[in-house]
């Protein structure tokens, strides 16, 4: 994919995210949603890189890109130690779920992992931070549909995991994530979180993918995960 489609393909994007961002906001409150016009800020778009081709991949980076998602640790360990060393200040977020045995990798390569979902995996990432000295940022992922197939924890849940990592092991807990059930209108999704989010006191949402990030943004996303809408369709497994 040539340098300018990957452009045109971000800058489409962007011209959404600022009109989006000068409307109104919605959020779910006693049983109906409401509105208020929204202050104008920053939306990130995360490039979701899994199965991309590294020629699309070094065409985002080459127009100025840097922040990009992967879904599993191997994948990400096998293409960006080399692109990070030839591009300045990339910003990796795993997006997917994040297996015990592959913490302290994704602990060196990952600058975000949203998807902490479970106590095993969020004592694992404290104790493997402590080993290689280095802090990274998270977000708790919430399976807001009760999908017993994805990950995430519960909401009924999610109070106390909140606690336990921010509190207990004192993880850098940035924000909520969330993928909605496929075919269900995710209004009611990004909704919840966005009032778990403020509940928290968090300052990051990451919700909404291609086919749904401008819905997300209404909501009050801070993070969207756009893969299909800037490189295209991905590679067969």
């Amino acid at each position: 994919m040539k340098n300018q489609k990957v452009l045109e393909n971000i800058n489409s994007i962007k011209k959404k995210i600022n009109k989006i961002s000068t409307e109104s906001i919605f959020y779910y409150d006693r049983g109906a949603y409401n509105t208020h016009l929204k202050q104008k800020k920053n939306v990130e778009i995360i490039a979701i890189s899994k199965r991309q081709p590294l020629k699309k991949l070094v065409a985002a980076l080459n127009i100025g890109h840097k922040i990009f998602g992967e879904n599993q640790v191997q994948e990400t360990l096998n293409k960006w130690p080399t692109l990070k060393k030839n591009f300045k200040n990339i910003e990796l977020h795993l997006v997917g779920p994040l297996q015990s045995n592959k913490v302290k990798d994704a602990i060196s390569i990952f600058d975000f992992i949203q998807t902490v979902d479970r106590e095993k995996i969020a004592k694992a990432l404290k104790e493997e931070e402590e080993i290689l000295k280095k802090k990274i940022s998270y977000m708790i992922q919430i399976n807001t549909g009760k999908e017993s197939q994805k990950s995430g924890v519960m909401p009924d849940d999610a109070d106390d995991f909140f606690k336990y990592c921010k509190e207990d092991l004192k993880l850098n807990i940035q924000g909520l994530m969330c993928i909605p059930p496929y075919g269900e209108d995710s209004s009611i999704h990004f909704a919840y979180l966005r009032k778990k989010n403020l509940e928290y006191k968090l300052p990051y949402l990451s919700m909404g993918m291609s086919e749904d990030y401008e819905k997300a943004i209404t909501f009050g996303a801070t993070h969207i995960r756009i893969g299909t809408a800037i490189f295209g369709e991905r590679q067969p497994k």
